[in-house]
């Protein structure tokens, strides 16, 4: 469950690396925390949610014909979407390859971010898979890829294929993201939970986010109520005490 912390937002993002919309989503979120840098205390942590749980461990198919298969679209229009992906992507100052990416299994990288998140790694491990899916020719759903990526990102290489190869490692982390998304009536990623009281679904704006941050951190801390009470209940000054 979500523990909150008295003088910093807590913000959960349900993600999956297989998701553009969370690749930009998630820029557009930080670049609403660096504008917000110094006025609201941001703590983000990643949240597993998988897009296609049900696809076989080293079953790797290219994107395009994928999407057209699963949407009933032509390959045509999936290519074009994936233009379109790139376009909003470069916008956000981000690399995306729109050409040549595939798509695989995703819960071995979700249960190594649960190890990065342990080793306080989970902001560079996670941008590092996003790098690797969208951005880089080597598939990431290769095993040496996830451990070359993973390792130069920072965790040690030995963590790494050890969790690789216990596949009951942070299993139970990760289906209980997913089991909390569930209750929480997530069904679609990015959903951003900004200190357990609001819910932003989407790649929104960055003034979205920016919106709801201040909101909440305004809420969170509230401005004071004076009392003044009875009449004869005075107070001292710089001029003096009253009588």
């Amino acid at each position: 469950m979500i523990e909150l912390k008295k003088n910093v937002l807590r913000v959960d993002v349900w993600s999956d690396i297989a998701c553009p919309w969370c690749y930009v989503g998630k820029a557009r979120f930080d670049k609403a925390v660096e504008e917000l840098s110094g006025k609201v205390a941001v703590e983000v942590r990643h949240r597993s949610f998988e897009l296609d749980p049900n696809r076989a461990p080293g079953e790797v198919d290219a994107v395009v014909p994928m999407i057209a298969k699963k949407y009933g679209i032509s390959p045509a229009q999936a290519q074009a979407n994936e233009y379109k992906l790139g376009e909003l992507a470069k916008i956000e100052g981000l690399e995306y390859r729109t050409e040549g990416r595939d798509h695989g299994n995703t819960f071995d990288l979700h249960r190594l971010l649960h190890l990065a998140s342990d080793r306080g790694l989970e902001a560079q491990v996670w941008q590092a898979f996003y790098a690797a899916n969208f951005a880089d020719e080597a598939s990431i759903f290769e095993r040496s890829r996830v451990i070359e990526v993973a390792v130069a990102a920072g965790l040690d290489e030995s963590e790494v294929v050890a969790v690789l190869d216990d596949p009951e490692r942070y299993r139970e982390a990760v289906r209980a993201d997913e089991a909390e998304a569930a209750a929480l009536g997530a069904n679609g990623v990015p959903f951003f939970v900004i200190d357990e009281k609001y819910g932003v679904s989407g790649a929104q704006p960055t003034a979205l986010f920016a919106e709801m941050l201040e909101k909440a951190w305004n809420e969170k801390k509230p401005a004071l109520t004076t009392v003044t009470g009875a009449d004869d209940a005075e107070a001292c000054g710089p001029e003096g005490c009253a009588i």
